[in-house]
């Protein structure tokens, strides 16, 4: 959910040449008149965020001050929580800062590399820093590489009313279509997808209807959606009723209190993929126009499936048996309504798909015993279903865009469900976890290991966001797709299985009939450049990558980098690039083999010392230049 941190990556190194020269050195490339640009959008809780304010913290000696790191700092979070928490919260109705303290947004590559910098935070805490190190050594020029922090707390009409944000996002891409003189490269991760989705319906109302497919086509050459919650995230929900920490040193209570205070906590929400808005557009920054009720409506098939196309029910709930301030005792009496419990009686459990909770029954049946739900439904009308935009809580359609790959982890333990029951404490703490439901690589388990009925998909999430909302871009192939699985790792297309022209039916999931080596990640890829002309659509699924990790994925970066060059290469053969083979590229890709005593891929790297190596991997490096091993790429 987080964001996790974001990968943007790549965008980054995609960027680039129209020539490639390389140096009889090798391991660099040397790239001139480089046309295109990476535009990073980075995820939940990705960006940093500083103060705005001076904040004088009693008992502490770490006071606010303007430009000090706020997320994240852990040092003040540790010392001064109550005073970090005034600079992160929000009013959970109108969105404004605390009247003591106001964070915003960094800017810059420096606001999404490292959250919290230092020798042991640091690497921590770090996002993109490894993408922005392979840029460099790929020769990737520095103002090729921008980044779109943003105020990952807001809702996506706040973005724009207090911050400007799809206006400056919009002349981002302007100023670097001027700068290099060609389209960019979007890379968004996680919840950034959801910004850039709000983006392309914010600009229909910003130009004219016959202009807008032109200037998508003259400022976007790719879109790379990594680990999209496309359908939402469960562990938005664990977030709202009982807290997610992140690994932060505070209490899940806590954790809720300030994530139940962000207009973005609605945003990733899970919903149907039966159920849609009709959207009015209407410019609602437009004093005299005055926006329509849109209706929030589900087709038939909403109610003939069972949890609203999801493996299970996302919550189910008992509800304590009083109600209002008496289901809230003080801690002192906790054990007293414990004992009370036989006269109480047994709680109501109810269960709840990913429609009613997107629609807000969920909140509102339990509106009497929870005093956040409120806060929720009124963020959920006025600033999602009520979005004259767009209402975020909709099955995606394929974006307009001439090149769409979408990429995201598979087959690790993710959570889809949860049983929830009253803690007997108060408002924040007042819910607890008393089971979890997991998907696993098909098949569904309670957190006691017992099987679960339900509908599993295929395969399993990236361990947060689940498989049925990150496969949902599925949908944007069309009937006939290329599939092709390879393993993740340099390899010599032994273990290379291609299927060409499988059929697709809309709305179903393709499983590839394909044999897998248990001792062997894969890289699986979904291919249709035939159903669209002029357009290419693919989905990337990687074995066991980690939604949060995916960013610092070597395989990834790798892939993208050999995508884009494929791309831009004026005597390019095919519509994707190669799969058939993977050899290394770098001299970080060429390593000692202990076995054979020699280095791995003799044929392209070789055993060559240089002062200061301290081991023999390190002395193993390429034969020829990054930029002649390209040209198997063609």
């Amino acid at each position: 959910m987080r964001g996790g941190h974001v990968t943007l990556l790549a965008s980054s190194f995609l960027l680039i040449l129209l020539r490639v020269g390389g140096g009889s050195d090798g391991g660099e490339f040397n790239i001139e008149h480089g046309k295109l640009s990476g535009i990073i959008i980075p995820g939940f809780a990705s960006t940093q965020l500083r103060a705005w304010s001076i904040l004088d913290c009693p008992y502490s000696p770490l006071d606010f001050n303007p430009l000090d790191l706020v997320w994240l700092d852990t040092t003040k979070l540790l010392s001064a929580v109550n005073c970090w928490l005034k600079c992160m919260m929000l009013d959970p109705y109108n969105q404004t800062d605390h009247p003591e303290c106001k964070s915003r947004p960094d800017s810059g590559l420096s606001a999404i590399t490292e959250l919290d910098p230092g020798y042991i935070t640091g690497p921590l805490s770090s996002v993109w820093k490894d993408w922005v190190k392979w840029c460099i050594e790929f020769g990737i020029e520095a103002n090729a590489i921008i980044a779109a922090p943003y105020d990952w707390r807001l809702s996506p009409s706040k973005l724009e009313e207090r911050d400007l944000y799809f206006h400056k996002l919009k002349l981002t891409f302007e100023t670097a279509l001027k700068l290099r003189g060609g389209p960019s490269i979007v890379f968004a991760h996680s919840m950034g997808n959801n910004v850039f989705r709000y983006f392309l319906e914010w600009l229909k109302l910003e130009i004219a209807p016959k202009m807008y497919m032109k200037w998508l086509d003259e400022h976007i050459h790719a879109y790379f959606a990594v680990g999209a919650p496309l359908l939402g995230s469960i562990e938005t929900v664990k977030a709202t009723l009982s807290g997610f920490t992140s690994g932060l040193p505070v209490s899940e209570g806590t954790a809720r209190l300030m994530f139940n205070s962000f207009g973005s906590s609605v945003w990733m929400t899970p919903f149907s993929k039966h159920c849609r808005t009709e959207n009015v557009y209407s410019k609602h920054f437009s004093s005299g126009i005055k926006k329509g009720h849109l209706a929030y409506f589900c087709d038939e098939h909403e109610f003939q499936t069972n949890f609203s196309g999801w493996p299970t029910n996302i919550i189910n709930i008992e509800i304590p048996s009083n109600r209002g301030d008496e289901a809230y005792p003080s801690f002192i009496g906790v054990t007293q309504a414990n004992m009370s419990d036989m006269e109480c009686g047994i709680p109501t459990q109810l269960s709840f798909s990913a429609r009613e909770v997107a629609d807000g029954t969920f909140f509102r049946a339990i509106s009497d015993y929870d005093p956040d739900s409120q806060r929720f439904l009124y963020q959920l009308e006025k600033s999602y279903h009520g979005d004259p935009i767009l209402n975020p809580l909709t099955p995606w359609d394929r974006p307009p865009l001439k090149n769409i790959f979408c990429i995201y982890g598979i087959d690790l333990k993710t959570e889809v469900g949860y049983y929830f029951a009253p803690s007997g404490k108060p408002y924040p703490d007042n819910w607890i976890v008393t089971d979890v439901i997991y998907e696993i690589e098909g098949s569904l388990y309670s957190r006691s290991g017992n099987l679960v009925e339900g509908n599993p998909g295929a395969s399993s999430g990236d361990e947060t966001v689940p498989y049925h909302s990150l496969s949902w871009c599925k949908n944007w192939l069309g009937s006939k797709v290329n599939i092709t699985r390879a393993p993740q790792s340099e390899h010599d297309g032994a273990d290379v299985q291609v299927h060409l022209n499988v059929e697709h039916k809309p709305e179903s999931d393709i499983i590839p009939n394909m044999t897998r080596s248990p001792r062997v990640k894969y890289i699986t890829y979904y291919e249709d450049s035939e159903s669209l002309p002029g357009k290419r659509t693919a989905v990337w699924e990687l074995d066991k990558a980690n939604h949060r990790h995916i960013v610092r994925s070597s395989t990834l970066m790798r892939e993208l980098w050999l995508e884009m060059w494929h791309d831009i290469h004026p005597d390019k053969k095919s519509k994707f690039v190669t799969k058939a083979t993977r050899g290394p590229l770098r001299d970080e890709d060429c390593y000692w083999d202990y076995g054979k005593a020699r280095c791995t891929w003799p044929e392209h790297c070789e055993y060559r010392y240089l002062f200061g190596d301290v081991h023999l991997g390190q002395s193993c490096r390429l034969k020829n230049s990054s930029a002649d091993l390209l040209l198997h790429y063609v």
